[in-house]
């Protein structure tokens, strides 16, 4: 019977001294789509159709702990280089009336309003019932989901020393 695998979406990027990278980055590349239409979709079912991606996980981050964000905090927590991309997510925040711009001294902040703590509220209802029950179900280690989380933060800082090896070329 024929071999089969490994499960890459490039062939020519998997042969090289470390195959199961290339696994790595499709098995990435799947769970970032799927993840994405997911934050959207559970917005939508949450009352807040037509969220991008980035709006949804910039609103999350903002209501994170109850405390007033910069620009250069959310960019900084989630690795986001293109701080325009942020500064607009804000800007369709704001028009939704789901977060609020303030002021920590001189720096411009952004707080979360009611209205966008309730619609995180319904998030995480919509979450709980739809998502993690069926993770819960399915018998994934609570123990190797956090291992696997470390990896992937490990990983990305290999990302990010790549990238910057490479604009140094």
């Amino acid at each position: 019977m024929r071999r089969v695998g490994p499960v890459v979406s490039s062939a020519h990027l998997a042969n090289s001294e470390l195959p199961e990278l290339s696994e790595v980055e499709f098995a990435i590349t799947m769970a970032n789509h799927a993840f994405q239409r997911w934050m959207t979709r559970c917005a939508a079912a949450s009352g807040a159709p037509g969220m991008a991606p980035l709006e949804v996980l910039v609103l999350h981050l903002v209501h994170h702990r109850e405390r007033p964000k910069t620009l250069a905090d959310i960019c900084l927590v989630l690795n986001v280089e293109d701080t325009h991309l942020v500064n607009y997510a804000l800007r369709k925040l704001g028009e939704r009336g789901l977060v609020a711009a303030g002021k920590k001294g001189k720096e411009k902040t952004v707080s979360i309003t009611p209205e966008g703590a309730a619609l995180c509220a319904r998030y995480a209802e919509v979450r709980e019932a739809l998502l993690v029950k069926g993770v819960a179900a399915a018998g994934m280690d609570p123990d190797e989901m956090s291992r696997l989380a470390a990896l992937l933060r490990a990983l990305s800082g290999s990302y990010d020393q790549a990238a910057r090896a490479a604009a140094a070329l």
